[in-house]
């Protein structure tokens, strides 16, 4: 695409699990938590309780079966939009409902959220801070003329803002990495989701609440090596 601009130099850092949980290698060879598990890890009761309480009242099979399409729904999402914007065009469909499903979601996306892209700096990109934590955001760039970072996300049904909070969170963990290592001073970030009905929703990380975030998202870093006893 013509607003593809390898700016930085995104070092690839390989993934592995240790003790049932997903860690990165970072290029000094030290192991950290991923950003989405010490998210998970560090959930407020009241999330957890309602995630339980979900699961009681659809049944543990069909509580699975809904988890598992929207994973697959959302992997695929993905690919359609990463091949779209390295290469101008979406992957193939092929005949699996679910992915054929990801193909309008992200085509949404695209025309929702997309089309508004200025430069593309990276996609998939790993993103570390030394000694806590690493991550990968699905894309970095400058939209509507601003630095930003930027995830896609599916969802079964559109989200009420109340409900995003770890997502501001999430966003914030990948800008303090990039701002760390790769010396920006971005700001701002970008969650834009679709249904599987086809609504798109779009969250807005701005400036103003940065800070908040940030602070939220330390804390979050905070406690989950004290769980583990790594921090005194």
């Amino acid at each position: 695409m013509d607003y593809m601009n390898t700016k930085f130099n995104y070092t690839p850092i390989s993934r592995e699990t240790i003790a049932g949980k997903r860690h990165y290698c970072l290029p000094d060879g030290s192991k950290v938590a991923s950003v989405t598990t010490i998210l998970d890890k560090t959930k407020p009761q009241e999330s957890v309780d309602a995630l339980n309480n979900w699961r009681k009242r659809v049944g543990a099979q069909a509580a699975q079966t809904i988890t598992t399409e929207a994973a697959g729904r959302g992997t695929s999402m993905h690919s359609h939009l990463e091949n779209y914007l390295r290469e101008g065009k979406h992957a193939l469909i092929g005949t699996n409902l679910v992915h054929a499903q990801a193909y309008k979601m992200a085509d949404v996306i695209i025309n929702d959220a997309l089309k508004y892209l200025d430069e593309v700096w990276g996609l998939e990109v790993p993103v570390y801070y030394p000694g806590l934590y690493a991550g990968t955001t699905d894309l970095v760039g400058i939209y509507r003329g601003i630095p930003a970072i930027m995830d896609y996300k599916q969802t079964n049904r559109p989200k009420k803002i109340e409900y995003v909070e770890d997502y501001f969170i999430q966003l914030s963990a990948y800008i303090l990495a990039h701002n760390t290592v790769h010396g920006t001073d971005i700001r701002q970030g970008h969650i834009f989701m679709c249904s599987k009905d086809l609504e798109y929703q779009q969250f807005d990380l701005l400036p103003a609440n940065f800070s908040e975030y940030e602070d939220k998202w330390l804390t979050r870093v905070e406690l989950y090596y004290r769980q583990l006893g790594a921090l005194c």
